[in-house]
């Protein structure tokens, strides 16, 4: 069985789609086809997906939204997972209300459930969700990875920093080939 989850952190319209998302970036934009790339490949190697969605209740109190912009209001298509991304049936689909996708969901018992050791995060912002859900992942005792293609942020600078930091203190920040090496390896030791 295979020990790794892929996690596709908030590849939602609001940060993805240039004309209809709230606080879409181009940088953001630009990840969806790498990441959809990486998730095909990932997942043909055997690997667990599990799609994140920021929503937040409309109308209601909520923490994280009274400290940031306007964004992932349920019921808008901000909240769509972007349309070029392609979930499957056997995939998870996680909605989340905080920057971590462990706080609030069920995220630590879908990895104990289906005995995931290893995640590997992609999505947006690195700085922000990738960053604090790699922070969670590491303290919940998960073996971190990050592939560096296929995060993104809109400020390089706090994107490198971050990265930089995550590969010193939580875990590893390869590149995408590697990534899939590493799962490609899994499935060569699993069929043995």
């Amino acid at each position: 069985m295979m020990k790794t989850a892929v996690l596709v952190v908030d590849m939602i319209r609001d940060f993805t789609d240039l004309e209809r998302g709230r606080v879409a970036n181009p940088v953001s934009a630009a990840l969806v086809p790498t990441v959809q790339a990486f998730v095909e490949a990932a997942r043909a190697r055997g690997a667990l997906i599990i799609w994140f969605i920021d929503q937040h209740r409309a109308g209601k109190p909520d923490w994280e939204l009274e400290h940031v912009r306007p964004h992932g209001e349920e019921g808008s298509v901000g909240v769509e997972l972007d349309p070029r991304l392609h979930p499957l049936p056997e995939d998870y689909t996680v909605v989340k209300r905080r920057y971590s996708a462990f706080v609030g969901t069920d995220l630590d018992l879908i990895l104990r459930d289906n005995h995931v050791e290893r995640v590997i995060l992609t999505g947006t912002k690195t700085n922000v969700c990738i960053r604090a859900t790699a922070t969670d992942a590491f303290e919940r005792n998960y073996y971190v990875v990050v592939p560096r293609e296929c995060v993104a942020t809109d400020k390089q600078h706090l994107h490198d920093a971050n990265l930089e930091d995550i590969g010193k203190y939580m875990g590893k920040v390869i590149s995408a080939d590697e990534a899939l090496a590493l799962l490609e390896a899994e499935t060569t030791r699993d069929h043995a």
